[in-house]
């Protein structure tokens, strides 16, 4: 089942396990569970910590745990945890195994004192780059807490559930049988929600922090940087995120970030953090700003973020890098039948229409990338843009254009999504070149027309361009003395990572220069 160098890998981790584990297979006759039974029983050759033995008496087949012998710790599988799940297999066999975690020790405690029962199920697909943190994050509190139970379901296997459920968007989290919620979570996020006193008690810690010389807001490619060349200059710098990583987590493919060939976007996000703890800054997550205070508006000079939460920070100098969310449609039934055939991420959600039939709004680069993936999954792709022809590269029109079971509808306007009341039946656009109304028949609708700045909370307070972005010069200055900004949420023409870094690099040590120029002493008088 695994090739000889993942098997290598594997092993090599396998040698952290410190307890004794037990895989618990439950199979039927199905090819999918000959395919899990080779899985665990290569697993189990590696380590003479890792038992197996079958047990068929649950309802999901296939499926498996992994549990630590002697207690009633353990996780659960129902599916093969390969693709983007594989990392999440292997950390549940170190972790059961008592290998420990990375995670935080404040949130390991705030786990492990949660109370009550929570029984989770995270409904994922092998495709989405979105459902691993939560998988990894929800395995995690099981381990360390026994009232915690959780299995982490693939959609694409299991799809009488995801159609009784009618789960149309992943990752979809349960608790106790009911909607958790939806979409990428952090462990600290899904704690947050769990541990409702957290963000008070977080706001109060806030409350007792000393001005920062350089306060980063957002923690994307743009903040990550700014954070570690301000705080390379030994000055007192901290991040306040709402996530660490930002837009770069909802990120398939990267392959054009110099000197990587090929890296994916929640690999890279958690490579920003951990290059950032690696230097002495202050990281706040789960930190959402409201309000910017100019310094001149201050009665002690410094500038002033202030949080949801209640808290505010002060800063010396304060970096922008808040970047950009996905663009709306912005018509009616949009938000109404948002994961429940509206998606935003066809790598997460694609598997879930398989031989059904969608829309892609849109006709720029994602737009058709979009429509191409889907065309391999589902029946059939109706790719709608407004302009009069397609903006993408030349390269991906001709792919898509070879595909059969794709249109491509140019000069129209996506005017209403239509729905059952559960979930999406229909889009509703105009022609534009005769004013028109059609309907299409739907079942899913990828909107993928671009991102929108992360900026209304600055309306009133700074410069900001007609689109929203935060207008800056060369330095990374904005119309507020002390005040810089880098990256999507600005207006930097190009919206890519690597120019996302640079811009960070430039806004940080344009604050540095702002410091030493503002803290610098007065020329002395020279009297004869």
């Amino acid at each position: 089942m695994l090739d000889a160098a993942i098997k290598a890998q594997l092993a090599g981790y396998l040698e952290k396990l410190t307890q004794p584990i037990e895989l618990v297979a439950t199979l039927d006759d199905s090819a999918k569970s000959r395919e899990l039974d080779e899985l665990l029983h290569d697993i189990a050759a590696m380590s003479d910590k890792i038992g197996l033995r079958r047990d068929d008496g649950e309802a999901r087949k296939p499926s498996f745990a992994i549990n630590r012998v002697g207690t009633d710790v353990g996780v659960r599988f129902a599916g093969i945890p390969l693709g983007h799940e594989f990392t999440s297999l292997v950390l549940a066999l170190l972790q059961v195994g008592g290998h420990p975690s990375k995670a935080a020790a404040e949130t390991i405690a705030q786990v492990q004192n949660l109370e009550g029962e929570f029984h989770f199920e995270t409904y994922f697909s092998l495709s989405c780059q979105n459902c691993p943190d939560v998988v990894q994050a929800l395995n995690l509190m099981s381990v360390l807490n026994p009232n915690i139970k959780h299995v982490a379901i693939d959609g694409a296997l299991y799809q009488d559930e995801v159609e009784r459920r009618q789960i149309m968007s992943v990752p979809t989290v349960y608790l106790n049988g009911e909607v958790f919620d939806q979409g990428r979570m952090s462990l600290e996020q899904i704690v947050a929600k769990l541990d409702t006193s957290a963000a008070a008690r977080a706001a109060e810690t806030i409350k007792t922090k000393d001005a920062f010389d350089v306060l980063v807001v957002g923690g994307g490619p743009a903040g990550a940087a700014a954070a570690i060349y301000a705080a390379r200059k030994g000055i007192r710098t901290g991040v306040a995120a709402e996530r660490f990583g930002g837009q770069v987590l909802d990120t398939m493919a990267i392959e054009n970030f110099i000197s990587v060939d090929y890296t994916e976007g929640p690999r890279l996000g958690a490579a920003l953090e951990q290059h950032v703890r690696n230097y002495d800054v202050d990281i706040m997550n789960l930190q959402r700003a409201t309000k910017l205070v100019p310094a001149s508006e201050s009665a002690d000079g410094l500038v002033e973020v202030q949080l949801e939460n209640g808290a505010s920070l002060k800063a010396k100098s304060v970096v922008l890098s808040t970047g950009a969310r996905w663009r709306q449609m912005g018509v009616p039934g949009e938000n109404d039948y948002r994961n429940k055939g509206v998606a935003y991420c066809p790598h997460c959600d694609g598997p879930l229409f398989k031989g059904k039939r969608v829309a892609v709004i849109g006709g720029g680069n994602s737009g058709v990338e979009a429509a191409i993936d889907l065309a391999g999954i589902v029946a059939h792709v109706t790719l709608i843009e407004f302009d009069g022809k397609l903006r993408a590269d030349e390269v991906l029109q001709r792919k898509l254009r070879s595909l059969p079971n794709v249109d491509v509808i140019v000069s129209a306007q996506s005017t209403e999504v239509l729905g059952d009341g559960q979930k999406v039946n229909g889009l509703v656009y105009k022609d534009r070149t005769d004013g028109t109304m059609h309907s299409l028949t739907l079942e899913g609708i990828f909107v993928q027309i671009g991102l929108l700045p992360n900026t209304e909370w600055l309306k009133g307070a700074l410069e900001l361009s007609p689109r929203g972005e935060i207008v800056i010069d060369a330095r990374g200055q904005t119309s507020l003395p002390g005040v810089f900004a880098a990256g999507d949420a600005t207006t930097v023409p190009y919206k890519q990572i690597v120019i996302a870094m640079g811009a960070g690099s430039t806004a940080a040590l344009g604050a540095f220069d702002h410091l030493i120029r503002t803290s610098a002493p007065a020329a002395e008088t020279v009297t004869a």
